[in-house]
């Protein structure tokens, strides 16, 4: 019974992470490529004011839950991928961690309204890691799902 209620919230917050990011990715993501920099800098720290202390909660609850499923759910193929579910998450993890966050906070130091003559603008190398981190999510989602429809 437990294993089932787990892989269920394991399904719901994988599949949350990967909402979040894909919207992000078809949404907000070009938004911010239209936007001056100016207006971008100033955009990217108000949308991140709420998105930086959840996304990592999310991320790593579903992270836990796939390890504790793997842990005590039934061996075979569900096990396989639950543990491989939780991979792809700690990729999302570690992609946000090391790569979109020190962009993040960058762009966060700078003032929008005085912006260096030789500032380098970060949203391309940002979207590929954001792109990454998505492909990443979504295939954790798909895994997960999987793994809950054979058990």
């Amino acid at each position: 019974m437990i294993v089932d209620v787990l892989a269920v919230l394991v399904v719901v917050t994988s599949g949350v992470v990967a909402g979040v990011l894909f919207g992000f990715a078809v949404s907000v993501l070009p938004a911010f490529f239209v936007m001056p920099t100016g207006r971008y800098i100033y955009s990217a720290e108000l949308i991140g004011r709420n998105w930086d202390p959840m996304m990592p909660i999310i991320v790593l609850t579903s992270l836990a839950v796939d390890i504790v499923l793997a842990v005590l759910g039934p061996p075979g193929v569900p096990l396989t991928l639950f543990v491989l579910g939780a991979l792809l998450l700690a990729g999302v993890s570690v992609v946000s961690h090391w790569c979109n966050v020190p962009i993040n906070r960058a762009v966060k130091k700078v003032d929008p309204e005085n912006i260096p003559a030789d500032w380098h603008d970060p949203r391309p190398l940002w979207r590929r890691f954001h792109y990454l981190r998505t492909a990443l999510a979504v295939l954790a989602v798909a895994v997960n799902a999987t793994a809950l429809g054979l058990l």
